[in-house]
């Protein structure tokens, strides 16, 4: 029969077969570690560029819309255009509209005073008829 491991031994051969173990999910750890910095290096850069060129896309799309409206100043139509291959902008110059006038709003003794003056000519117009 074979001779048995001492406690000490035993407990030797377990503690190196952990430590390969915990070596390699010490290795993984790290290696998905560094797969996160790399997707938050890639978006932060992304952004970057996003911002950097929105300015651009803007004024170019600025820019294009006013060309599409010299054109229909200058006499082409929508449709003519489109024929020729140049819809209408993607971004249309956005126009503002004017608010409404305000209405004056009378007083509430002022109001008052009017609907009597109507009560009043409704009772003369009355009469006289």
């Amino acid at each position: 029969m074979a001779k048995e491991p001492s406690i000490e031994e035993a407990v030797a051969r377990a503690q190196r077969g952990l430590d390969e173990r915990i070596a390699v999910i010490r290795t993984l750890a790290e290696t998905r570690q560094n797969l996160a910095d790399v997707h938050a290096r890639r978006a932060a850069r992304i952004a970057q560029v996003e911002r950097e060129t929105a300015a651009e896309v803007a004024e170019a799309e600025r820019a294009d819309t006013v060309e599409y409206d010299r054109a229909i100043t200058a006499g082409w139509t929508a449709a003519e255009l489109r024929k020729i291959g140049f819809g209408e902008p993607d971004k249309k110059a956005r126009v503002r509209k004017r608010a409404a006038a305000a209405k004056p709003k009378l007083a509430p003794a002022v109001a008052a005073d009017d609907s009597a003056t109507n009560v009043a000519e409704s009772q003369e117009e009355q009469l006289s008829a």
